[in-house]
């Protein structure tokens, strides 16, 4: 179709004798020639294809919707969005906002079908006569074809095909929107039509749209509001306010044409529209957080977002799971309890600093159901390194968005008493070490690794230079935390046993390796993560069960339908033996490494862990209702900067223990976490079948001097006559040297310095 004679320069001829054709195709290359009219400088291309012009079916996939977290009470904490949209029903639109729209880009909407061949006609003229591109061309299911075609385009070059202004195109899109119109109501068009478009500033459809701009719903748009969404689709960038001045002023103009265009067709009267266009644009900017630095519980958020990235149920495919996560329009409940969170960031903000360079980090779960009910770290989250922030999830492990942990220390020791006493140990059997153990040789060591191989070194492990040797038993080495007599029990019991204690309880490294299975792995060699530890000492408070860390409860997808996540847990050691453990570990607040601390007013067991060099420290314990771990060392590298005559919290520590920080947050959060709970009892621990001894009973106590008090001046309990400490020094004797020495596997251990440790 080419103009002829002298004419044929002139566009405005041009239009008229296209639409003078009278023919589908004459209006359709019409349409395509009005934007070279409006001053936009495209043409229309001829064709030679023989018109088909029969409905065709429209792919329409769903459109990206944002998926959002909320927490276990129903507050959403975090969303996540490839297009910033929350898709609504026509009737969740206020009636004004749709008269805008129809009036300004279809007037004629609800009278004709798939085109508007009166309606193409007259914004033709309005537009030449106007200068510039006042109305539009296509009707609304027109553009709402070219929508979804360019939405779905998966390349540029796609997405420059579905708006390219070409015949064939526009054939196609008619062809399209014929079978729209055949499938859907009218409201049903004009309701997809206000959730695909694009509003400028980050905001897609109608609802995020009111919400970015004004602050409010779609349901309550005003008509100065509306009229300003509705002359933004037609140039979301040029009218984008969030580009400065001149685009607002473009936006403003914008309304007052839509305003115009309402009165016109007597929708609203003259007064009505020279009182809205006296209004100020009002553009309000509102906020539209997106991504766990947005959220108020990053870590948590963190955590839920590799979940969704790492779990299959999710989708086939890491990029199927992205994709899902950013576009799927997910509703997620968590677990997160924002009671026992605020008890965790409160407690680690009171003792350690968020500019401190040492990270303290916190895990809260429930025992039974492995609900993750806290995480928390005393860094910020994000990427400023001027501001000590951090975007490694500290509480937990690398397929959670967590780093390499830290070496768990003597928190590992309560898996040797778990696996002794599964094999037939009684509380008070026990065995004699001295200050030190010596580690022998691979060729003459009685430790076997799972494989069945030998793992040794010639190397020394040491408890302090105030003592720790001589007979221990179960529960007066774990009081003690001696490193000397659980390097000997290890022995004793077996090394791939007390590994498979671990295994059972779900102890895994934090970065995702194998474990090391060397002599010292009773020390807490292996790097953990908070909600690691804390899940496996959950296994002692519910009796024996595992339970797989949870945080996500429910996931309601884009149609409503919704998908319950249950705990999954099973039994790994007899109830018996938890009760034992229980038993053991709860004196380690009265007479054990915490008793300086003291407990938190209920029945609650723990351990300390400090590891070798101070390179972190460490505090596991549980109640029967909820379980916490808490780790402290410096994210920068352990080993390079460890926790000795360092200042955290605003306090000066000549060294870091257990018990010193990690001990004490882990006490105040979890009275402030469990306050509201019933305090429970822990099951009695069968006497019958763990008390007395059996194996090696402790040696008759030595006759009394002339004192009178065996040569105990300190009131030692664990037999030191040379003792003269604090009970908090003497119980401390020895604790928390995980990773003493080169053992096989883990060149990073080293040599502990005699009189250092406690």
């Amino acid at each position: 179709m080419q103009a002829q004679g002298k004419d044929q320069s002139n566009p405005i001829v041009n239009v008229v004798r296209l639409l003078a054709a009278g023919t589908a195709a004459g209006v359709l290359a019409a349409a395509v020639a009005l934007p070279a009219v409006g001053g936009v400088g495209l043409t229309a291309k001829s064709t030679t294809e023989t018109l088909a012009l029969r409905p065709e079916k429209l792919d329409e996939p769903p459109l990206p919707e944002r998926t959002e977290i909320y927490d276990a009470s129903g507050k959403q904490v975090a969303q996540f969005y490839y297009q910033n949209r929350e898709s609504v029903k026509i009737d969740q639109i206020a009636p004004v906002m749709r008269t805008a729209i129809i009036s300004i880009e279809d007037f004629r909407f609800y009278e004709h079908g798939a085109i508007d061949l009166e309606g193409t006609a007259r914004a033709m003229a309005k537009n030449v006569t106007g200068g510039g591109v006042v109305q539009g061309g296509s009707s609304i299911t027109q553009q709402y074809v070219k929508l979804v075609q360019f939405n779905k385009a998966k390349t540029k070059k796609e997405a420059m095909a579905a708006i390219a202004p070409t015949v064939n195109r526009k054939l196609n899109e008619l062809r399209y929107a014929m079978a729209i119109e055949e499938k859907y109501t009218k409201d049903e068009i004009l309701e997809k039509y206000l959730n695909i478009s694009y509003f400028g500033a980050g905001a897609y459809g109608i609802q995020a749209a009111a919400k970015r701009f004004f602050g409010k719903s779609a349901s309550d748009l005003d008509l100065s509001e509306a009229a300003t969404l509705a002359g933004a689709v037609q140039n979301p960038v040029r009218t984008d306010p969030m580009l400065g001045k001149t685009a607002r002023d473009n936006l403003l103009n914008r309304r007052n044409t839509v305003l115009d265009r309402m009165a016109e067709l007597k929708k609203i009267t003259l007064v009505d529209a020279a009182a809205a266009k006296k209004e100020k644009l009002g553009f309000k900017g509102t906020k539209i957080p997106g991504g766990c630095e947005e959220s108020k519980y990053p870590y948590f958020c963190l955590y839920v977002k590799n979940e969704i990235l790492t779990n299959p149920d999710f989708g086939a495919t890491p990029e199927d799971r992205e994709k899902l996560l950013q576009q799927g329009g997910l509703r997620i409940k968590t677990t997160l309890d924002p009671k026992m969170q605020a008890a965790s960031e409160e407690a680690i903000k009171k003792y350690v600093f968020a500019k401190d360079k040492p990270a303290a980090a916190q895990a809260i779960v429930v025992p039974g159901t492995g609900e993750i009910k806290a995480l928390a770290a005393s860094r910020k989250f994000g990427d400023n390194k001027k501001k000590n922030e951090t975007l490694i999830n500290l509480a937990a492990d690398s397929k959670h968005g967590g780093g390499v942990g830290f070496q768990q220390g003597s928190t590992a020791k309560a898996f040797t008493l778990a696996a002794a006493l599964e094999n037939g140990w009684k509380i008070d059997d026990g065995n004699s070490t001295g200050k030190t153990y010596d580690v022998p040789p691979v060729e003459n060591t009685p430790f076997r690794d799972c494989k069945g191989l030998r793992v040794g070194s010639s190397h020394q492990v040491f408890n302090s230079s105030e003592g720790g040797g001589g007979f221990k038993t179960l529960r007066t080495g774990t009081l003690g935390s001696v490193n000397t007599f659980f390097m000997k029990l290890e022995e004793q019991v077996g090394l791939c046993k007390v590994v498979k204690m671990a295994e059972k309880l779900g102890i895994k490294r934090a970065d995702g390796g194998k474990l090391q299975q060397v002599p010292t792995f009773t020390l807490g060699v292996n790097e953990m993560d908070p909600v690691t530890v804390s899940n496996a000492f959950a296994v002692f408070a519910s009796r024996g069960q595992y339970c797989r860390p949870m945080a996500i409860t429910e996931v309601r997808d884009r149609t409503g339908k919704v998908t319950a996540a249950k705990p999954k847990c099973k039994q790994v050691i007899d109830e018996d033996v938890a009760d034992a453990v229980s038993e053991v570990m709860s004196g380690v607040f009265t007479k054990g490494t915490m008793s300086e601390v003291g407990g938190i007013g209920r029945d609650a067991a723990g351990k300390t862990g400090t590891t070798d060099g101070y390179t972190a420290a460490w505090f596991a314990g549980y109640t029967p209702n909820l379980a916490s771990a808490v780790s402290l060392g410096d994210p920068r590298g352990a080993f390079n900067h460890d926790l000795t005559g360092v200042t955290i919290g605003g306090r000066f520590y000549a060294y870091v223990y257990g018990a010193s920080i990690s001990g004490r947050i882990w006490k105040d959060s979890m009275i402030k976490a469990l306050k509201g709970i019933e305090a429970t009892s822990f099951a009695p621990y069968d006497s019958s079948k763990y008390g007395g001894c059996t194996k090696s009973c402790a040696p008759k106590p030595p006759k009394r001097d002339k004192d009178g008090d065996r040569g105990d001046r300190g009131d030692n309990p664990f037999g030191n006559p040379d003792d003269q400490q604090s009970p908090l020094d003497i119980w401390d004797t020895g604790d928390d040297n995980g990773g003493n020495g080169p053992t096989t596997g883990n060149g990073r251990d080293k040599p502990i310095t005699p009189g250092r440790r406690r």
